[in-house]
Parts: C-alpha cells; structure tokens; sequence
C-alpha cells in the first residue's frame, strides 16, 4: 500500500513567506505620501516655464535692453532660473 503525503515545504520557501509577512507588517506602520499632487502644483510649474519663456523671448526680442535695463546678459540667468524652477516643481507632479 502506497501512502500520498504532502511534501515538506523547503526551508528557503519559510524564510521568504516569513520575510514578506515581516515586510508587509513594516509597510502598513510607514506612512505614505499622497498619492495625488497639490492643486497649487501644477499652474504654478506651468506659470514658472511661460514667466521664464516669456523672458528670454523679450531680452531677445528688444535686443538686450528690457525686461530689466542694465543688468545685461543676467537677464538670461533671470529667464532659466524661472525655467529651472518649472522644472523642479515637475519633479513633484504626479
């Protein structure tokens, strides 16, 4: 007479199903962050590029002069600082 047993589970298979118990056990006590983005997040990345954009086309535009007279070529650091700025914020949209 043969007898049908169940197979022993394998050692690794217990270490794995008690380390995924113990990690799930973790995430439930983490809080986690929202999972939309601010209401305020996205026109203000959206004003940032335009306001950037919109000022490096009038240095351009009225040949170095304006937006701020006299400060010259820092008007370009000005314009990509916004740029720059609209970009960081995009990091955070979701």
């Amino acid at each position: 007479m043969v007898y049908l047993s169940r197979m022993p589970k394998s050692k690794l298979r217990k270490k794995v199903e008690q380390q995924r118990a113990h990690n799930q056990e973790v995430d439930v006590k983490t809080p986690h962050e929202p999972l939309e983005s601010p209401r305020w997040l996205a026109p203000t990345m959206v004003a940032a590029f335009l306001i950037g954009l919109f000022w490096i086309v009038v240095f351009y535009v009225t040949q170095t002069a304006y937006p701020v007279p006299g400060i010259g070529a820092w008007n370009m650091i000005i314009g990509f600082g916004f740029i720059g700025v609209g970009f960081s914020l995009a990091t955070r949209w979701r």
